[in-house]
């Protein structure tokens, strides 16, 4: 026997059609049939039984390829390790950290260039203005030299030079002959 909304198709193919179509939440328990709720009561059953069933099967299998693991000689942990060296490789031959990590080596070659060249100058400085004599006591730096003229110091535009040329050679703007001329060891 035919009932509405239950054709030739499975019955709850029809009966979600037919209550998606009357009600506005898509689930109306008022317009269930007793019919219906048999129906449906059944159907859960069914696919509750169904479920439980593939939990069973997949936890034999998980089981068995334990089993199968442990005969080869591979340990949870051997997996894991092996999936994180994998892993860690695939990162290391990506592209993006190939480019990274030749830019920060690049980076970290003119940055310790730039800075032993600079203590080379520095120490040179130093060890020319400890060869000049010394200001009386009654005198302090401060006083025998105003700060305009230290601008204008051969010392004082040596070093801003060489500070402006590690400034350009780590940002890698604005020519750094004077750097290089300076320097006694070359970065490629």
């Amino acid at each position: 026997m035919k009932r509405q909304g239950f054709g030739a198709a499975a019955p709850s193919m029809n009966f979600s059609t037919r209550i998606t179509e009357t009600s506005t939440n898509g689930y109306s328990p008022s317009e269930l049939t007793d019919y219906d709720v048999d129906s449906l009561q059944f159907e859960l059953a069914k696919t509750e039984d169904e479920i439980q069933t593939l939990r069973q099967v997949l936890v034999d299998k998980e089981k068995h390829a334990a089993d199968i693991r442990r005969q080869l000689g591979m340990s949870p942990l051997s997996n894991v390790k092996q999936n994180l060296s994998k892993g860690w490789h695939e990162v290391q031959t990506s592209a993006p950290y190939v480019r990274t990590r030749d830019g920060l080596s690049h980076a970290g070659q003119v940055t310790s260039s730039a800075l032993s060249n600079m203590g080379v100058v520095i120490a040179r400085r130093l060890a020319e203005m400890s060869a000049l004599p010394l200001p009386s006591p009654a005198r302090t730096l401060s006083h025998t030299m105003s700060v305009p003229t230290m601008r204008h110091s051969s010392t004082f535009k040596s070093f801003e030079e060489m500070v402006g040329n590690v400034k350009d050679k780590v940002t890698g703007g604005g020519d750094t002959s004077g750097f290089e001329r300076g320097s006694s060891r070359h970065s490629t």
